[in-house]
């Protein structure tokens, strides 16, 4: 392995055919996301800062250093969560959180026997930096305000340790927060400023406290997730899949949830759910019956 000499700028050679494919079959076998043609440059954009910041001369050395000289192991968590996509925003498809809001919540709510008070857990499942759990929390924390008292619990999971990390520290640039309503941003971020300007926000500690993030992998045979869940939000994460294993992840995560429990697809995986044995409510929206 040659490593650079102070002050020497690395050469950046190219992503060869090989190392591609043994990248993309590393990421499927471990994750289920396939690494497309299409996905090679912005790819290799990445492996090349990665070789960079250990000190390797280009991406031909990282790859003989992961395939070749035992360190992959070492670094399987970092190049999985150079893998994923991690594009989310507070509220993204926000028809989805109207309609928990007003549907779906309510009629959880009204199908629970009487007596004691309800919890109702929701599971965003390819949570990223956990803005859609912390939008998804913000809506429940609103409900349980302004009507009959119930508690909620919210679970955020993804593969990669590195944006569970990041969901935890709840810290956002303040710019993220533009689609949050402003009764919102009020009630549920912290202002942090630098420099003299709105540089960051955090969820506050009372909405944190409802929502907790673990590291999960969703090919996986089987997972650390209650099985009386009442809705889940698996969306924009199903499209890195092949058919095979859209529908396998499907039906694992529908496992967990209780009867008549709700499954949220993108609105452009909508198709996916089609022919599962599930009621259709609404845009990529499922019951199980």
């Amino acid at each position: 392995m040659k490593a650079l000499r102070d002050g020497e700028m690395p050469i950046l050679q190219g992503l060869s055919d090989a190392d591609f494919a043994r990248f993309g079959a590393l990421i499927q076998d471990q994750t289920g996301i396939r690494l497309t043609p299409s996905k090679r440059a912005h790819m290799e954009g990445k492996l090349k800062k990665r070789a960079a910041s250990l000190g390797l001369a280009n991406v031909a050395d990282y790859c003989r250093m992961l395939f070749e000289r035992g360190g992959l192991s070492g670094e399987l968590d970092a190049l999985i969560h150079l893998a994923t996509t991690n594009k989310t925003d507070f509220f993204r498809e926000k028809a989805h959180f109207d309609l928990l809001d007003k549907t779906l919540l309510p009629a959880l709510l009204n199908a629970r026997p009487r007596g004691g008070t309800p919890r109702i857990k929701v599971w965003s499942a390819a949570a990223s930096n956990g803005a859609e759990a912390y939008s998804a929390a913000m809506v429940l924390a609103e409900a349980a305000k302004g009507g009959a008292p119930f508690e909620f619990a919210v679970l955020g999971t993804d593969v990669s340790c590195e944006m569970v990390a990041e969901a935890n520290r709840a810290i956002y640039p303040a710019t993220m927060i533009a689609p949050v309503p402003d009764a919102m941003k009020m009630r549920y971020f912290l202002q942090q400023r630098g420099a003299g300007n709105l540089a960051h926000v955090r969820i506050v500690p009372e909405l944190r406290r409802h929502v907790r993030f673990q590291q999960l992998n969703l090919i996986a045979e089987k997972l650390s997730v209650d099985r009386d869940v009442d809705v889940i939000f698996l969306r924009n994460v199903l499209i890195y899949f092949d058919p095979p294993t859209q529908k396998a992840v499907v039906r694992r995560l529908a496992g967990h949830l209780r009867p008549y429990g709700v499954l949220i697809l993108g609105h452009t995986e909508a198709a996916i759910g089609n022919g599962m044995g599930f009621e259709q409510i609404g845009t990529g929206v499922f019951r199980v019956v």
